[in-house]
């Protein structure tokens, strides 16, 4: 889902509703012809050649940046990663909870707050072993544990 972003120049204010003084009538005409999926030629599978994935990602001190948002000096070994993640893969599997909730919770990748969506992307915009695991995943499908520079990931297609 693309929600439009509102910035004031001169204020430098940022915001996602629109300005108290928008003219709505105006701004869904612009919005209709500018940015629905028939005017940017995007269908709800997202751009040509692109998916939508979720993950949960677990760093380890031998991660190519060892913090987060969690923890700013991440110390446990990538096998304890591994071994993380693995308890989240069963509690997903179990049907006990969802990698998204998961997510917002446990991972250490930025993307939390959106419950792990990564939103559409390409091949090529991702470390190779991630998108290898996500683009071979069909829609609602979750990945084993895939490692990468970043740590040890559980990914899941959406689109």
């Amino acid at each position: 889902m693309n929600l439009p972003y509102y910035f004031n120049a001169k204020t430098h204010e940022s915001r996602w509703e629109p300005p108290e003084d928008a003219n709505t009538d105006k701004l869904k005409v612009y919005m209709a012809q500018n940015h629905s999926s028939k005017a940017t030629g995007i269908d709800s599978a997202g751009d040509e050649g692109k998916i939508r994935a979720s993950h949960l990602l677990v760093k380890h001190r031998d991660s190519r940046r060892a913090s987060s948002w969690k923890e700013q000096n991440i110390t446990r070994t990538k096998e304890e990663a591994i071994r993380i993640i693995k308890g989240y893969q069963e509690q997903i599997q179990s049907g006990s909870t969802s990698l998204g909730d998961l997510a917002v919770s446990e991972s250490d990748c930025s993307s939390a707050r959106k419950r792990g969506d990564l939103g559409f992307f390409g091949k090529g915009q991702m470390q190779k072993e991630f998108e290898d695991a996500a683009f071979a995943l069909q829609p609602g499908q979750l990945s084993g544990i895939v490692e990468t520079a970043s740590g040890v990931h559980l990914i899941q297609r959406i689109q």
